[in-house]
């Protein structure tokens, strides 16, 4: 829907649409500024950390296709030429 085109302010309608601010809005990816690289380091830390979560949850709940997956990669890793 962000690529619709903005309607003129007096467009039919905007009885509905609240009023936008008059001040600059954010960038195009919705934040009011950049990131910077610490909290782009620690949203990927806590992404990193929420997905070896699910990877041992998953081990847990489906042992038999994690003992394949295991196996599999063993076997990956041997025939691996470094």
């Amino acid at each position: 829907m962000s690529d619709l085109p903005d309607l003129p302010d007096d467009a039919p309608g905007d009885a509905e649409r609240p009023a936008r601010p008059s001040a600059p809005g954010p960038t195009r990816s919705g934040r009011p500024h950049p990131e910077t690289d610490a909290e782009r380091r620690r949203r990927r830390a806590q992404f990193l950390r929420d997905l070896a979560e699910a990877r041992a949850l998953r081990a847990r709940v489906q042992p038999r296709r994690a003992k394949v997956a295991r196996l599999r990669h063993a076997m990956r890793m041997r025939t691996f030429r470094w």
